[in-house]
């Protein structure tokens, strides 16, 4: 995979309400070694999630389903598909929950890929590298 370069660190959002979860998906995106430079946000809940997205330049989102509060990660998803200065950033799904329903839910709503838990390591940067990829065109 040829080298994808900023001027600036891309920002990441990654959303889970599992501290050992975010750290994971940090370390994958990490040792990218086609990705930099790169920097960033975590959010625990559905609601420091819309904040950091108000808040920052987001420019991709990492978002569980999963979420303990009321509101899920679909929730979000679709929150962030109806505000049209978000419509753009990918979003990258990630559930413990593979079945087809899931998969299609979050796909229908906006979500640019979906994975399951456990994760991949390989299919994850491959995913990963082939949207970033896309932002840049």
């Amino acid at each position: 995979m040829a080298p994808i370069c900023y001027r600036f660190p891309m920002t990441f959002l990654i959303v889970d309400d599992s501290r050992t979860a975010r750290n994971l998906i940090k370390n994958y995106v990490s040792e990218i070694k086609t990705l930099h430079p790169y920097r960033f946000i975590e959010a625990e809940s559905a609601e420091t999630a819309l904040l950091a997205l108000q808040a920052n330049h987001i420019e991709f989102v990492f978002l569980d389903w999963n979420l303990c509060s009321k509101v899920t990660g679909l929730d979000v998803l679709k929150e962030i598909r109806k505000t049209a200065k978000y419509t753009k950033i990918p979003v990258f799904m990630i559930s413990s929950e593979s079945d087809k329903v899931h998969v299609i839910e979050s796909l229908k709503h906006g979500a640019n890929d979906f994975i399951a838990k456990p994760i991949d390591q390989k299919a994850f940067a491959d995913k990963v590298h082939k949207l970033i990829i896309n932002i840049k065109k």
